[in-house]
């Protein structure tokens, strides 16, 4: 019994440690399991790792490298598109750009015109003798009844002759006064030419430049810029800033009316000339007049007397006179007189050219292309005041197309039929305001160089 009890236990010991052994090996199975798990799980992590980096690689080849996340979408435009259809980035500034010295100017005219009252706009189309607006005999000083005057109509400009001069001092305070009394800007003028036209010559303060026929017969420019130049220097001191010159007429019939005011009858010689004399006087600071449009030349009747007409035809006019005025509207001048003369070539009939919407707009303005002051020729003379009224004339030459009157025969009923002219919708005020942007930026050039 005892021995198969002690068989017994021994069989019972050695089957535990078989279970033990067996046991044992399991859970080392188990942990070669795991661990092979593990490593499994990591290489596919290190595989997954290493094609995200290929992937990511390859893509990086294909597409253009970007500096920094800001770049613009112009630009990545422009690398897909190549570099023959790239768009060029915009530039965005918040500063406001600098307004031009023209840009400026416009600006202060605007202003000014903006503020002026209609009475104003419309006196400030007309120049005057400093009689028509005082009512004396003959002006040679400006005094109370000058300061009254100027305060009443605010005139665009006065226009001074020999009765109005007596001595350099004179002048000089005359006209200084004049500019001190005037709420406005002032033109002041006179006809000094050269030659027979030359008031303060005639009045014995200046020596004659020289007349047109005599430097023409030279062929000489450089004369015609001399005598210019003379010309706007004594001008100047006495206070002038506007001279009725030169004449731009050729000298083209027997008998011509313009004589030996004219520089001669070959129109490149002419406007060779007159270009050069234009020059002569806006460098000096004197503004020129081209006169007289279309050209006086070709008439024998004095338009100062009474109606003037020319025989001319359009093809002549475009090939000699329209080359001389041209040549002094390229030089610079500031002015263009109109002529009274009629010229049936343009406009069919009679008209005075100061009249003719055909000759003052659409040739002079349009087809010459000129920009500057266009001013009736003198309003009171006979061609004028034979046929019309002070108002009506000054009315038709303003709907032609001229932006000053010149010298009306009555200025005061010249100047209420135009004001009422506005007031009744007969000329728009923003017409008036048109000519009166001319007549300002030659006022205020001289802004422009500050």
């Amino acid at each position: 019994m005892a021995k198969n009890a002690r068989n017994s236990q021994a069989k019972k010991t050695d089957t535990s440690a078989v279970d033990l052994i067996r046991r044992e090996e399991r859970r080392r199975r188990r942990k070669r399991n795991q661990v092979f798990a593990y490593l499994t799980l990591v290489v596919f992590v290190i595989l997954i790792v290493v094609g995200v980096v290929a992937a990511v690689i390859m893509i990086g080849k294909k597409l253009p490298a970007k500096p920094n996340d800001n770049e613009s979408m112009a630009g990545e435009i422009e690398d897909l598109v190549g570099p023959e259809e790239s768009l060029e980035k915009p530039e965005v500034s918040d500063t406001v750009p600098e307004p031009t010295p023209e840009e400026k100017l416009d600006e202060i005219i605007d202003a000014a015109i903006e503020f002026m009252p209609l009475e104003d706009k419309v006196a400030g189309l007309f120049i005057v003798t400093p009689e028509s607006i005082t009512g004396a005999g003959t002006v040679i000083q400006a005094g109370e009844g000058t300061k009254d005057a100027l305060n009443k109509w605010a005139v665009g400009g006065l226009i001074y002759f020999q009765k109005n001069i007596k001595s350099s001092e004179q002048l000089k305070e005359m006209i200084s006064n004049s500019l001190l009394y005037s709420r406005y800007p002032l033109f002041i003028s006179v006809d000094e030419e050269g030659g027979l036209v030359s008031r303060l010559v005639q009045a014995g303060l200046a020596e004659n430049a020289g007349g047109a026929h005599a430097i023409g017969a030279t062929a000489d420019p450089a004369q015609a810029y001399q005598a210019g130049q003379t010309i706007a220097g004594y001008l100047g001191e006495y206070g002038f800033n506007l001279d009725f010159a030169p004449v731009a007429d050729i000298n083209n019939v027997e008998n011509s009316i313009i004589g030996d005011r004219s520089y001669g009858s070959d129109s490149a010689i002419v406007s060779s000339m007159v270009a050069s004399m234009v020059q002569g006087l806006e460098e000096n600071g004197v503004s020129s007049c081209l006169k007289h449009f279309p050209g006086i030349g070709s008439s024998v009747d004095d338009t100062h007397v009474g109606l003037a007409a020319t025989e001319r035809t359009a093809e002549q006019f475009r090939a000699e006179e329209f080359v001389v005025f041209q040549a002094g509207i390229e030089a610079g001048a500031d002015f263009v007189m109109v002529s009274h003369m009629a010229a049936p070539a343009f406009t069919g009939d009679n008209t005075p050219c100061t009249m003719s919407r055909e000759v003052v707009t659409d040739i002079l303005r349009e087809e010459l292309g000129f920009e500057g002051v266009i001013i009736t020729d003198a309003m009171n003379m006979g061609a004028i005041i034979e046929y019309y009224e002070a108002d009506e004339a000054a009315i038709l030459a303003l709907r032609a197309g001229c932006d000053m009157i010149l010298m009306p025969e009555d200025f005061e009923k010249a100047y209420e039929g135009v004001l009422e002219a506005v007031r009744n919708g007969t000329i728009s005020e923003e017409r008036i305001n048109d000519s009166l942007r001319r007549i300002y930026r030659i006022k205020y050039a001289d802004k422009l160089a500050e």
